[in-house]
């Protein structure tokens, strides 16, 4: 078993998938693959505009992010890249320390990448994977619901053919409502006319790759039309060749400055990559490694800072893009780096020409499924901290932004735990009619058996800090409330561990319950909690006489030692099943093992 914090060599996945390859589907990952291309590399050059950036630290990112993830990553679908959210976050950051310098704008971005991914990765290799889980499912609904909206309003600026507005989903909103008088009509028509294609294709056949198509053909018409030349907005120069591998050349106190705005890089990246790998795991069945993600996100970010790149992550649209086209594993990752190398090297110009309008539509096209609204209504009927959870992380990724929309939904989740975690309830039990060692509880089944001058006691969630001092005092509320008792039996089953709050309450328990002349059972006590109680001396204090592996055995024990002979006033079956019990406490005694020489 892997230990909180221990270090593990990383995996390498590609080792056991790549051999089992089935060459087959090829064919399938590689029209993947060509899509991926075909849509990455369009968009990476407005991500590198988001982040405030020359488009070519954006293109860098791409061929070693995909050969990163493929070799790392624990998900077949997941297409690593430039993503809106990353970009947005880092464009913000760096903005606020290059002061208007664009070469110190590119070096920090690019320090940036490699100072998250460093996060990312020794997180993974220190199997920190579970930090990943405070991110629950609502809250990665409402992340990605949100995501999906914002990514839109800011794509439908450039649909119509007008100025939008970078900032929360409402400032995007306003931008469109005010730009709408200045819609240039042939914009908007190869917007529409995009969509339709889009939308209306995936219905006739999902087997074609419309926007493969869609691309191939709105360069071929923007080359022939000349389309910039009559004011259209397209892609721009797109530079040829490859990076050449290296850090910026800042002093290391910039790297430390970017410690703190790395670690919400990080997270947003990292909130989109697992949003994306869960998603589609859900859908194909399989499962993703948290720690394995950490490392292959941190991995992809460092190669893409080393070679030049801005920040990467898992992207929605694109993973999307390759689970609708058909692809099977990371080969579609592997192929994509290639295909990117190869428009680098060859035909990197010929993007220059590309329409805006079907970029903006081929990312419209390919976040649209990801607003998942009958899981909102799932959450409603289920559970409404679920939903709460679900509508914080949605609204707040709109009016907030994507960094503080998610840090709010992670708060508000942290603090609904710690919420119910405090609230634990303690409930009186008794013995059930007809079963053999089988104890419930009262409150809804008054009809179980009583036992005189003993009263049982079950806390039905864990002991631990916050809730300490509490569940002391309601313990006593029930002592107090049921007279003349003499003995107490505490279930201690949910309690996993214990802290040293929680243990001075059960001392401090110790003590109030024998003001009361009332002696102190523990039952079914965890391994560590054992070990706990050993160390703050409360083993020696409660006796190993009076700690129990099971209600039963702590219940015979108590009886026999304090001459506890009836039960609650009883007739007829209740009276029999009475004589069945003192026979099963006669057996017992036969058979005492105390708990604390279990361990």
């Amino acid at each position: 078993m892997k230990r909180l914090g221990s270090w593990d060599p990383p995996s390498v996945p590609i080792r056991d998938w790549l051999p089992a390859y089935d060459r087959s589907t090829v064919g399938r990952d590689l029209l993947a693959a060509a899509v991926v291309t075909a849509l990455t590399i369009p968009q990476a050059l407005g991500y590198a505009a988001i982040a405030g950036v020359p488009v070519q630290v954006g293109l860098y990112a791409i061929p070693v992010a995909l050969l990163a993830y493929a070799v790392l990553g624990s998900s077949p679908h997941v297409v690593v890249g430039p993503v809106s959210t990353v970009s947005v976050v880092s464009g913000s950051l760096v903005a606020l320390q290059a002061g208007g310098d664009p070469e110190l704008a590119v070096d920090l971005t690019i320090a940036l990448a490699v100072v998250s991914g460093v996060i990312l990765l020794a997180a993974g290799l220190l199997r920190l994977g579970w930090v990943a889980e405070f991110l629950s499912k609502p809250i990665i609904s409402g992340f990605v619901f949100g995501l999906a909206v914002l990514i839109i309003l800011g794509e439908v600026p450039t649909l119509l053919g007008v100025e939008g507005r970078y900032g929360n989903g409402v400032v995007r909103l306003i931008g469109i409502v005010e730009g709408l008088p200045g819609l240039d009509p042939t914009a908007a028509l190869i917007g529409a006319v995009s969509l339709a294609v889009l939308f209306l294709g995936s219905r006739v056949s999902r087997s074609i790759p419309w926007g493969l198509l869609l691309v191939v053909t709105a360069l071929l018409l923007s080359a022939n039309l000349d389309l910039a030349d009559q004011g259209i907005a397209t892609v721009g120069d797109v530079p040829r060749g490859l990076p050449t591998p290296g850090l910026p050349g800042l002093p290391l106190a910039d790297y430390a400055a970017l410690i703190v705005g790395a670690a919400g890089l990080a997270m947003v990246g990292l909130a989109e990559s697992l949003s994306a790998g869960r998603l589609f795991a859900t859908q194909g069945g399989y499962r993703i490694d948290a720690d394995q993600e950490f490392v292959a996100t941190g991995a992809a970010n460092i190669a893409s800072g080393l070679f030049g790149g801005l920040g990467v992550a898992g992207s929605l649209s694109k993973t999307a893009a390759v689970v609708r086209s058909g692809g099977t594993s990371q080969v579609v990752g592997l192929l994509s780096a290639a295909l990117t190398v190869a428009v680098l090297l060859a035909f990197a110009p010929l993007l220059s020409s590309l329409p805006r309008a079907v970029l903006a539509a081929i990312v419209v096209h390919a976040v649209w499924g990801l607003i998942d609204v009958d899981a909102i209504r799932r959450y409603a009927q289920i559970r409404r901290i679920d939903l709460v959870s679900a509508l914080a992380a949605l609204l707040g990724v709109l009016l907030l932004g994507t960094l503080n929309g998610l840090l709010l939904a992670v708060a508000l989740s942290v603090l609904g735990l710690v919420y119910r975690s405090g609230r634990v309830e303690v409930e009186e039990l008794g013995r059930i009619k007809g079963e053999k060692a089988a104890w419930g509880s009262l409150s809804r089944h008054p009809e179980r058996l009583r036992i005189e001058r003993l009263l049982i006691l079950r806390l039905n969630g864990p002991l631990f800090w916050l809730n300490a001092t509490t569940v002391e005092d309601r313990i006593i509320q029930h002592v107090d409330e049921a007279k003349d008792i003499e003995v107490l039996v505490l279930d201690l089953e949910a309690t996993h561990q214990l802290d040293t709050t929680s243990a001075d309450a059960l001392a401090n328990l110790l003590r109030r319950l024998e003001d009361r002349g009332v002696t102190l059972y523990l039952v079914r006590v965890m391994h560590d909690v054992r070990q706990i109680l050993r160390r703050t001396g409360l083993t020696e204090q409660i006796g190993t006489d009076r700690m129990w592996r099971t209600i039963s055995q702590g219940v015979r024990h108590a009886r026999h030692s304090f001459g506890i002979e009836g039960w609650a006033p009883e007739t007829g079956a209740e009276a029999e099943e009475r004589v069945v019990l003192d026979l099963d406490d006669d057996r017992g005694l036969q058979r005492r093992v105390f708990w604390a020489s279990q361990g």
